[in-house]
């Protein structure tokens, strides 16, 4: 029998980023092991000179529950003295099965979570669930199920899966939004709304989804008509329904996006959707032959300067006036409530269908449309003149109250103003946005806080009575009104103003109403008494990295953002933009195959390649069960491990774009190589040198000395690139490549270098370290296997290495060597900083004495500046 017995090792003295001193620690009592029995370091003490599968899976199994129990110890140790940072990605809804887009978006939020605690802050990684919506309703009826039952189970499942893929969130913040103790929140923050007059009820044409039998947002329906999650095609229903006003923060949600950094497109993306904030809407109170209806009409207009020069207004036929309860069916006159200090106008409401008519209702001003005039001239409507020109070709109200003699500028800020003072509109805002349509008739959201009293009108429930909860139903159908209607007991209520009977509503919320705030909830997660305290979301926001996919480029971004400037409004917060930088991730892909004529999709295996030329189309698209391309996480990362895929999702492209999964050609078999050849590095050291032995430099000669050097270079060159992209452009696979680079510089060191020279271990441990973030436990385990890299305490509790003072300290100039066709003609001093800047280094030097000598006005045919040496070359006529 052979005996393995692990070598008593002493590990060098340390501290590690607690302050607790390591050192001196002898290790476990060694064990017996047949032959066969694959080892690993950190719990035999014997090391294994190759990477093989089997101990892939044993270095993870060890490592997964320590670094895990780590990470939450950490959490509960770290001080707010610590600089704070906030990574946040997006909350899954929990359908029980994640996917591969799940597994890149958190495997992007771990990195940057480790790496930044490892740099020495404070971090919050937090994970949730947006547990409300159609998917488990649906489920739910299908399977004659409680939705809340068949959530919770999911959650349960896809909270295991994460933590099998040993992503460290911090689970003490925990969120899920069916529960009661996260939506009385979400309720509070509606009837803040409401009691803003920011929540408001109205009868409209809206669009109904036949198939999920619910009412959606303009912003959940395609180009081509169809709801974004049914892709049934939308019908059109006159309903009351319950909307939020953004479109009176749009100019502030428009200005607010240059003071944040770029995003991937998304900024311009927002700004596209907000639109030209240039006009606003104003209210009118309707009258028929004199008498007020009780009913608004709410207009916009491109030009509120000139408000008292319309002549008409013009409305849609698919507007509510026109539809349903409304008393208007012929001509109308409105007008704003008259009295001292008000604005007073009186027009008429007609009815017409412009070309590219946005809005249901627009204002008709003859002074500054063609169009309008020859509106308001065919109908024989009268007007008033309310512009003057000058002399200066600018323009001055006339006719306009207290706003005459005021340029189109200063009356543009002063009515504007004045409408938002009496709270009739003025809030700047473009033509094409809508508000917020919130209401879902559906049972499986968070309930609307709101009573309808027969003589109170709508009226918000008391705080203290929150949380509205949902009803048991004994069954859900999804046909017809709300579900909600049917629990008797649950609608009848009190009213909270006069004590009479009331019907409580039975719409309940969009979901996104729920992730509009979540980040918030986060920073406070169990507080009971209100959403979040103060100093803690002053405290967190905003946060630092939001990641997610594009698809929530527009609706959940505007919403987020929206709530955040109401939050500030209302003094919750201090920050009015909740999210600084923005990470957009891209697709998995898988390979798809599809017949041409009927679109069917085929499972490869299925398909003979040799008879079927022509007939089958082969794409990649978003992975999908129905589409045969699609890729259990749990079945890849049991193949290959968690780090390999892990490296795989960060090196095959930058997170914004795509990636196409394809094992045989793709990165995959580039960073399990790269994990095998860390090994060896460590192998290598381990095999060259003792734990006690001292590494003596003065041995090195000449050649081995330029090689030190290098690696010393390589290092720092390395450090320098990993922690830019980890920190400004999130490049991982360029960080990875980096790290690889700085491997075969490593690899190829000489035996002697390795037994001598201070600078490889520095280098190996450095690069250890930055591997630790995007493959956590590989270096663990490389960490562990080789006491001389060790600075006390696992690799993950060390600090991020820094770039050597020295390696910074270069001449803020450099000696350039100018050649012409190929020969040496001499050097010129440039400004480093633009040293590989090519066309300025063509201007310098042909400005420069040097230049005007020998080039002077000779024509160039090109000018070549090395990429590695200061040196450039030019091509010219002879």
């Amino acid at each position: 029998m052979q005996v393995s017995v692990k070598r008593l090792a002493l590990y060098p003295l340390g501290v590690t980023r607690s302050g607790q001193i390591r050192g001196a620690l002898l290790s476990p009592v060694p064990r017996l092991l047949s032959p066969s029995t694959r080892t690993l370091f950190s719990e035999t003490g014997v090391w294994e000179k190759d990477y093989l599968k089997e101990t892939r899976r044993r270095v993870e199994e060890w490592w997964h529950p320590r670094i895990m129990a780590q990470w939450q110890k950490d959490a509960q140790a770290e001080g707010s003295n610590r600089k704070k940072f906030y990574v946040l990605s997006m909350f899954p809804y929990p359908s029980g099965q994640l996917h591969m887009g799940h597994v890149r978006v958190y495997t992007i939020s771990d990195t940057i979570g480790h790496f930044q605690r490892m740099r020495g802050h404070q971090v919050l990684n937090p994970m949730g669930w947006d547990a409300f919506g159609l998917p488990a309703e649906n489920a739910a009826i299908e399977r004659g199920l409680d939705p809340e039952e068949w959530t919770k189970h999911n959650i349960q499942s896809m909270r295991e899966q994460l933590d099998n893929l040993g992503l460290c969130f911090n689970w003490d913040r925990e969120v899920t939004t069916c529960l009661p103790d996260y939506y009385k929140w979400t309720q509070f923050l509606f009837i803040k709304l409401f009691e803003a007059g920011l929540a408001y009820r109205k009868e409209a044409v809206v669009n109904w989804d036949p198939v999920d039998q619910t009412v959606l947002a303009d912003e959940q329906v395609d180009e081509n008509g169809r709801s974004w999650r049914s892709g049934a095609l939308v019908e059109q229903k006159l309903l009351t329904q319950w909307f939020i006003k953004t479109t009176n923060y749009a100019k502030p949600l428009l200005d607010a996006l240059a003071d944040l950094p770029e995003w991937y497109g998304v900024k311009a993306m927002q700004a596209n959707w907000i639109g030209q904030c240039t006009g606003c809407y104003f209210d009118f109170k309707l009258k028929v032959n004199g008498e007020e209806t009780g009913e608004t009409l709410s207009a916009y207009s491109s030009s509120p300067e000139t408000v008292f020069g319309e002549a008409y207004l013009a409305i849609l036929p698919s507007h509510r006036l026109l539809h349903g309860t409304s008393s208007v069916r012929s001509a109308l006159e409105k007008a704003f409530q008259p009295g001292r200090g008000e604005l007073s106008v009186k027009v008429h409401v007609v009815l017409l269908c412009y070309m590219f008519m946005l809005h249901l209702c627009l204002t008709g001003i003859p002074d500054c449309s063609e169009e309008d005039l020859s509106v308001a001239t065919a109908l024989n409507l009268r007007w008033t003149t309310v512009l003057k020109s000058n002399k200066d070709d600018t323009q001055t109200l006339i006719n306009s109250d207290e706003f005459s003699g005021l340029t189109r500028e200063q009356a543009f800020e002063s009515i504007t103003q004045k409408a938002r003072e009496q709270k009739v509109g003025g809030h700047l805002t473009s033509s094409k946005l809508r508000d917020w349509l919130i209401s879902r008739q559906r049972y499986w959201g968070t309930p609307i806080p709101v009573v309808h009293c027969g003589s109170c009108g709508p009226v918000a429930v008391p705080e203290e009575e929150l949380p509205v909860t949902l009803p048991k139903l004994p069954s859900l159908t999804g046909k017809g009104a709300s579900p909600l209607e049917a629990a008797h007991d649950w609608v009848n209520c009190t009213c909270p103003r006069c004590k009479g009977p009331a019907r409580r509503e039975t719409d309940t919320m969009d979901t996104f109403v729920d992730s509009a705030w979540y980040y918030l909830r986060y920073t406070d997660s169990h507080n009971p008494d209100r959403p979040f305290e103060r100093h803690l979301a002053d405290h967190w926001l905003p946060v630092d990295v939001y990641i997610g996919g594009k698809e929530h480029a527009v609706m959940h971004l505007y919403y987020a953002r929206f709530l955040c400037h109401f939050c500030k409004d209302q003094g919750l917060v201090a920050h009015r933009e909740p999210f600084w930088k923005l990470l957009v991730q891209g697709l998995i892909k898988g390979q798809t195959f599809k017949l041409a004529d009927s679109g069917q999709y085929l499972k490869r295996e299925a398909i003979d390649f040799t008879g079927t030329r022509g007939r089958v189309e082969v794409t990649w698209e978003k992975m999908s069960k129905s589409k045969h391309n699609g890729l259990d996480p749990q079945e890849v990362v049991q193949q290959y491990g968690v780090d390999t895929v892990r490296l795989y999702i960060l090196y095959a492209a930058p997170p914004e774009q795509d990636i196409l999964w394809n094992v045989k050609t793709d990165a995959l078999p580039g960073v399990l190589r790269w994990q095998s050849r860390l090994w060896q590095l460590v192998t290598k050291l381990r095999g060259a040198r003792q734990p006690v032995d001292v590494p003596c430099p003065s041995l090195l000669k000449n050649k081995e000395l330029a090689e030190t050097k290098k690696i010393w270079e390589n290092k720092n060159h390395a450090i320098q690139e990993v922690t830019s992209h980890l920190t400004e452009d999130f490049l991982f696979n360029a960080a990875i490549s980096r790290l690889m680079g700085l491997t075969n510089t490593l690899s190829s060191a000489t035996d002697r270098v390795v037994q001598h020279s201070v600078e490889f271990e520095e280098a190996l441990a450095a690069l250890v370290m930055m591997t630790a973030p995007m493959a956590p436990h590989l270096a663990s385990e490389l960490w562990a296997g080789c006491p001389l890299l060790q600075h006390g305490g696992d690799v993950l509790q060390q600090f991020w290495p820094n770039v050597d003072p020295e390696y910074l300290n270069v001449p803020d100039f450099v000696e350039l060597s100018v050649l012409i066709n190929n020969k040496a003609c001499g050097t010129v001093t440039v400004p480093l900083e633009v040293s590989k800047d090519s066309e300025r280094m063509q201007q310098l030097i042909l400005e420069s004495p040097l230049g005007k000598q020998l080039i002077g006005e000779r024509g160039i045919k090109r000018a070549i500046l090395s990429p590695r040496t200061a040196l450039i070359n030019f091509l010219i006529d002879e």
